[in-house]
């Protein structure tokens, strides 16, 4: 051992010295270049985008609405209001041209996921020619962020195979933490921690608009903790005001009896308002309702008492998550980091929404696919509405009077019902008009081009090595010094669902299509050429009361070919009606296939990529290997509003819940607890038959013998949820059944395993 080490010793010693005889004669080396890293241009503000969904142009305090919006208030206060300001009618292509820059059907994005087609603009795919500002911002140096609602990702991409280029974190995102479909349960949502799926934080008080708060202000402290120089982006999107409208009951409890006098005479105080404001001009006219559209004084006392409660739930859901913005502001003053931050706050994706129907929904997810809901289950339900385990909307008529002084509403690109929305932006650094209102034209795609200029940053002719289309948008900038600055965003068209319209130099030419708000499934084929344009002077007719199409039938004409012209320019074209049974042959993770086996641990996949069950019926199997303390989930799809779910129960007896939205809940428990060892437990489905959405027996066996049935009046004819996963394992998402009391979220299978669950077709 002494002469190995000797050895050793000897070699180091000479290795040494033939190193430094080679320095001796080496010429002298240049230091290496410093690793430079990616500044943002000096003095770069930071930027935050807060986009609410389904809040109409009237709902907020800010633009004269009866919802008490304190957080709004303030920054309009410090900031501007822009009364002119303009969405694109629906979620998805207003929040495509929200990130971009770009119009929607331009970004592959016309229309949202579920109603997507192989035409190019409506594919529910963002191109990789229409780069996201997050993109954009993250290759010049900044740090980016998403918390919410994304509803950008095509059904059959948005599950764990991904692929994952559509999430957020795809777009340039660094972080993300929300949800990626339409809507989510607001106390146990389905929740994606950049593309994982997790559980919500346990606690009875959890409320999601809370809790994305939270992150989002540990996100911005951290950044500015680590890298205080490097300005943030953060894009803000809650749920609030989408159903389901969930509040905690302090908050709804606020507005109790504040709507009993009705929707049309609410909108007469709107308006009134709306004017002492200065938020809509004097000489603005109101629209007349909709025949279509029931006068309150036509309802029933107990149709009042839930239309009114409806409101009551939607109110406290609008305040409650504008004290949510609140905390956001109050974070970066906290940090010092306000007065250099560029704050866009925008009060809704579109007009408020009439997916409600006429009368309104407990669970409206039911409702809109025609399971019939009475009166008697509304009102048995009124009370427990916005808390946990309901799923409700308001009425169409609320929907209207929440976009007072314009006709229609959501989905209604034609008219500004659907496409007006409030805005209010902040930067003290930038804007010393505090309190003013701003009421050029504006729309959604501005954003992008404002955000770039306040920054210092040129829109990039390369991304990642692909070319990028135009930016469509124009600057705000110019409108931050100068109320009166003749508007730059001159031209801009609208379309959704065949519903279009033309904006060119204050004049509107509109096509009102067929597809009613209300009528959310209801589909026909009525010719385009049989649609009747109308035409309207936006300069002196604020709320597009006053139709001037027989008057002036030379300019209609002409915008109405400047409409053929911009939307063969952007992807609009061809016009189709939408049929949602032939979505011309977009891919579907479950084409073809009648039966499909999953394993312990397959949580996350979307209802839309399992065997289609419906109007049908089918069976799950699961093989299980029992233990003494096993317990949980075996398999799940759906949560509170609709779906089933297997699964073991504290004393180990095998239960099955099927929900069939608030019509009716069937729960089958065995008799006996499992043996340890291998069972076999089947859940049947067997349809009654007859047509779409009738009902069927519901069937537990064990171990090859019937353990319970039941029927259920009805099924769903297309789907339980348009935003719950199916799950092996646990539950993610709200809760199909009611687990065990003091279960965690999820009530996740332990102890044990689960061998297969296999869903079929029969």
């Amino acid at each position: 051992m002494r002469n190995a080490r000797l050895l050793v010793t000897a070699s180091l010693i000479a290795f040494s010295a033939q190193a430094s005889a080679q320095q001796a004669t080496a010429p002298t080396a240049t230091p290496p270049a410093s690793i430079a890293q990616i500044k943002a241009p000096a003095g770069a503000p930071n930027v935050v985008i807060v986009l609410l969904d389904d809040v109409g142009f009237a709902a907020s305090s800010t633009f004269g609405g009866p919802i008490a919006t304190p957080a709004l208030d303030t920054l309009a206060k410090e900031g501007l209001r822009y009364n002119r300001f303009h969405t694109t009618a629906i979620c998805s292509p207003t929040r495509a041209s929200l990130l971009t820059g770009r119009n929607p059907h331009a970004t592959g994005i016309g229309a949202v996921e579920n109603t997507a087609d192989a035409r190019p603009g409506y594919s529910g795919l963002m191109g990789k020619d229409t780069a996201s500002i997050a993109q954009m911002l993250r290759q010049r140096g900044y740090s980016t962020a998403a918390f919410g609602k994304w509803h950008q990702t095509a059904d059959w991409e948005a599950s764990p195979s991904g692929p994952f280029d559509h999430w957020p974190t795809g777009e340039g995102f660094e972080r993300f933490y929300g949800f990626i479909g339409g809507e989510t349960d607001q106390y146990d949502p389905t929740l994606y921690d950049g593309t994982t799926p997790v559980m919500r934080p346990a606690g009875s008080k959890y409320h999601l608009t809370e809790d994305m708060a939270d992150k989002a202000i540990s996100w911005l402290r951290t950044q500015h903790s680590i890298t205080p120089d490097k300005p943030a982006l953060l894009y803000f999107a809650p749920g609030a005001t989408h159903a389901p409208f969930q509040a905690p009951p302090e908050w709804i409890a606020k507005y109790k009896g504040k709507f009993d006098q009705g929707w049309d005479k609410l909108r007469e105080e709107i308006f009134a308002r709306q004017k002492r404001l200065g938020v809509i001009p004097a000489n603005t006219v109101l629209t007349p309702r909709d025949p279509q559209l029931p006068a309150w004084d036509t309802l029933t006392p107990d149709q009042k008492k839930v239309a009114s409660r409806l409101m009551e739930v939607y109110a406290g859901f609008l305040a409650h998550t504008d004290a949510q913005v609140g905390k956001l502001v109050d974070a970066l003053k906290a940090n010092g980091e306000f007065d250099n931050t560029l704050f866009f706050y925008i009060v809704g994706d579109n007009g408020a929404s009439g997916e409600g129907g006429l009368l309104g929904s407990g669970n409206y997810m039911g409702a809109l696919q025609g399971l019939p809901e009475t009166d008697a289950i509304r009102l048995r339900d009124m009370d427990k509405f916005g808390g946990p385990g309901t799923y409700p909307h308001f009425p169409a008529g609320w929907a209207w009077a929440m976009d007072t002084p314009f006709k229609w509403m959501k989905t209604v690109a034609s008219h500004l019902g659907g496409t007006r929305n409030g805005m209010v932006v902040s930067w003290p650094k930038g804007i010393a008009d505090h309190g003013g209102l701003r009421s050029q034209f504006s729309h959604v795609n501005d954003i992008v081009p404002t955000v770039l200029e306040a920054a210092g940053i040129a829109a990039p002719a390369e991304v990642d090595g692909v070319a990028q289309k135009p930016i469509n948008g124009t600057s705000l900038i110019y409108s931050f010094k100068n109320a009166k600055a003749p508007e730059r965003h001159t031209t801009q068209y609208f379309e959704v669902m065949g519903h279009r319209a033309i904006y060119k130099d204050g004049w509107m030419a509109s096509a009102f299509h067929e597809r009613l708000p209300w009528q959310v499934t209801s589909f026909g084929k009525k010719k385009f050429e049989d649609d009747v344009w109308e035409l309207y002077d936006l300069r002196s007719d604020f709320s597009q009361a006053n139709n001037l199409a027989a008057k002036q039938p030379a300019r209609l004409a002409e915008l109405q070919g400047l409409f053929t012209k911009v939307a063969g320019e952007n992807q609009v074209l061809p016009l189709m009606n939408m049929d949602l049974s032939n979505r011309g042959n977009l891919p579907s993770l479950a084409a073809g296939r009648t039966s499909i086996t999953y394993r312990q641990g397959a949580t996350g996949i979307p209802e839309n990529s399992l065997p289609k069950t419906y109007n049908r019926s089918w069976s799950v199997t699961a093989a299980v290997d029992a233990t003494p303390t096993s317990k949980g989930v075996i398999a799940a799809v759906g949560g509170a509003g609709a779906g089933w779910s297997i699964y073991l129960d504290a004393q180990r007896h095998p239960v099955v819940t099927y929900r069939l939205f608030n019509i009716k809940t069937v729960t089958l428990r065995g008799p006996e607890p499992l043996s340890p060892g291998k069972h076999e437990l089947r859940f049947d489905f067997n349809y009654d038959g007859g047509g779409y959405g009738k009902g069927g027996a519901v069937v537990l066996s064990v171990d090859g013998k019937v353990a319970g049935q039941d029927h259920v009046p009805g099924s769903p004819p297309g789907f339980y949820t348009i935003d719950e996963t199916f799950d092996v394992g646990l539950d993610h998402g709200s809760p199909v059944a009611d687990y065990p009391e003091g279960s965690l979220p999820g009530y996740a299978f332990t102890d044990g395993a689960i061998d297969g669950v296999t869903i079929s077709l029969r």
